[in-house]
């Protein structure tokens, strides 16, 4: 039997996939419009690429201020800008889609509009949501009767105000999508808003997205970054941590030999997978609304009717955000299938320093974590030198 994870994207499916990209590469968005009162100027059309800001075209205006800009399409969702002098539109793009954008200089920053693309609306909202934060700490800072720990304080209840807004109403709403990704990466002056590297909760969110992106653009370069990104925060959390727990509470350990996992299963009993002690178990963490979920639960089918007789038992951690869509998607299995209310934002993500959906794992006997899926080439021999 093959590894499970390959049987996600069979050869012929990825090199249909290829050729279609190939066809597709020629094909080119467009971005168009116009940026009134900026006669003489120069509209310069960047692409913010991970290394920075890159030119990409330009044009100076006229009276009208009429432009228009084409490129190639890109294979995953990519991010440029407007930009006269310091005025800046931002945009993302990620088909042939023609956006269309208005707007006047010098205000064109904050009074304007687009049409033709719902993320860019959505960046739009994000960026003018960024510019009163920025207002709203400036005041703060301004204000002489506020002593030091108090305008501290202010300025740090209202990031996290906004933090809240964006993670509830954007992020975790729809992480997947490329208004999700731009809104990591705003800033208040030279910080990030969401910090990973100094912060343990923005490592999940930062998480969120990149499994999200590894599951709807996999292999996109950006989807690499934030991973790198969440896996250098857990490593300075974790250092951080250690740090701070010289001494362990005893009681506290598990002396199991596996991080416990405690969730409810699709009839309503608490599953513990510590219970699970003498069976060879496959511990999968799966989302069911990909379009990938039915080819890779058949898959999985064939493994516990195979082994299941023998002592293998199938733990399946569900991160679908409807509870009600994953109870139906599972009424069926005969293996335990719990879900998890927070989804991809879950803690578990961290514990097991997951990068991808789906991910396995498998464990021994004795609740000891055996390998994880991409330490496994060939998924038959791991389970029989366990059973």
């Amino acid at each position: 039997m093959k590894k499970l994870s390959s049987i996600i994207f069979p050869v012929a499916v990825v090199t249909v996939l290829v050729l279609t990209f190939s066809a597709c590469s020629k094909e080119k968005f467009h971005i168009n419009g116009a940026i009134s009162n900026a006669n003489e100027k120069t509209l310069y059309f960047e692409n913010m690429s991970l290394d920075g800001p890159v030119i990409v075209d330009s044009v100076k205006l006229n009276e009208e201020g009429a432009f228009s800009f084409a490129e190639e399409r890109p294979g995953a969702p990519e991010f440029y800008r407007l930009r006269i002098e310091n005025q800046i539109i931002n945009l993302s793009v990620d088909s042939t889609e023609t956006i269309t954008v208005k707007g006047a200089y010098p205000t064109m920053a904050v009074q304007y509009t687009v049409e033709g693309s719902e993320n860019c609306n959505k960046i739009k909202e994000l960026a003018l949501k960024q510019i009163a934060l920025q207002q709203q700490v400036i005041a703060i800072q301004q204000n002489t009767s506020l002593g030091y720990e108090a305008t501290g304080d202010s300025i740090n209840r209202v990031v996290e105000r906004y933090k809240e807004d964006i993670k509830r109403n954007y992020i975790f709403k729809e992480p997947m999508k490329a208004s999700s990704y731009f809104a990591l990466f705003q800033a208040l002056g030279n910080q990030l808003i969401f910090n990973p590297r100094a912060n343990k909760d923005d490592i999940k969110v930062f998480a969120a997205v990149a499994t999200s992106w590894d599951t709807y653009y996999p292999e996109a370069v950006r989807g690499e970054n934030l991973h790198n990104i969440a896996l250098e925060g857990m490593k300075n959390q974790r250092i951080i941590d250690y740090r701070n727990n010289m001494q362990i509470d005893a009681s506290k350990v598990n002396v199991t030999n596996i991080l416990d996992i405690v969730l409810p299963d699709n009839k309503g009993v608490t599953r513990k997978l510590t219970d699970l002690a003498g069976k060879v178990v496959l511990l999968d963490f799966h989302i069911f609304a990909t379009k990938d979920s039915p080819a890779r639960i058949m898959k999985l089918r064939e493994v516990y009717n195979k082994y299941h007789a023998q002592g293998l038992e199938i733990y399946q951690v569900s991160l679908d955000p409807d509870e009600h869509f994953w109870k139906q998607q599972t009424a069926a299995l005969p293996w335990i299938s719990v879900w998890d209310p927070q989804g991809v934002q879950s803690q578990l993500m961290v514990t097991y320093n997951i990068q991808k959906i789906p991910t396995f794992f498998l464990v021994n006997r004795n609740n000891v974590l055996h390998k994880r899926d991409d330490q496994m080439k060939d998924l038959d021999k791991e389970i029989q030198s366990l059973l």
